[in-house]
């Protein structure tokens, strides 16, 4: 690492993934969605790998879940989108997506939290709009997120792009990331690449393994 002034600057992976200022995100990691992706055996194992990994090393695991709002406090343009997303014209009819207490929006039970993993309920696609999440990370000293999660295209870039606006170093575990597209799963890892860290599992782990 390198000091400027009263910064300190990480040169290599080894002092970015270090576990004492790493956070894990299991972004959306739900039955609705894992149900429907293109590679749900590989998905879930690297996922399990990197969770398990990460309470060995006492690196805090986050989840999200997709939480809707009522429908009277929902964005029309959110509207709009699922109205295209489920093929209704009328939006009354509409169902409510990951409802709150069904078992589309429970997490997937192979990826089922630890008593000491924070479950957060949210509302958009990123991290950090309309969450607490930014002041959280800060207060506990954190300097690079892992992203891990669904969809790759949808929330996970939102978040991992927010990530690197607000100074976090961001990594995204690119096979324990996916969609029910490869083909969009593939292009958002080829974008993301631009703006963050992308790294197979396995390079992940051979990192934090050392630590």
């Amino acid at each position: 690492m390198k000091a400027i002034g009263n910064k300190t600057i990480f040169e290599n992976m080894d002092e970015i993934l270090d576990p004492k200022h790493t956070v894990l995100v299991n972004w959306d990691v739900q039955n609705g969605l894992v149900n429907n992706i293109f590679n749900k055996d590989e998905f879930v194992g690297n996922v399990k790998k990197l969770t398990q990994l990460s309470g060995k090393k006492s690196i805090p695991v986050l989840y999200t879940k997709i939480t809707p709002l009522p429908f009277q406090y929902m964005a029309p343009s959110g509207i709009y989108s699922y109205m295209k997303r489920f093929g209704v014209t009328d939006p009354s009819k509409l169902p409510v997506f990951m409802a709150p207490g069904s078992s589309e929006a429970e997490i997937y039970p192979e990826l089922a939290p630890e008593k000491d993993d924070y479950v957060l309920n949210k509302n958009t696609a990123s991290l950090f709009i309309g969450t607490n999440v930014d002041n959280m990370l800060k207060a506990a000293g954190i300097r690079t997120v892992i992203f891990t999660g669904i969809a790759t295209e949808i929330g996970v870039e939102s978040s991992a792009r927010d990530s690197g606006n607000l100074g976090y170093y961001t990594v995204v575990a690119s096979d324990a990331c996916s969609s029910h597209s490869r083909e969009m799963h593939e292009a958002s890892l080829k974008s993301m690449s631009a703006v963050s860290m992308v790294m197979d599992t396995k390079s992940i782990m051979d990192i934090l393994e050392k630590k």
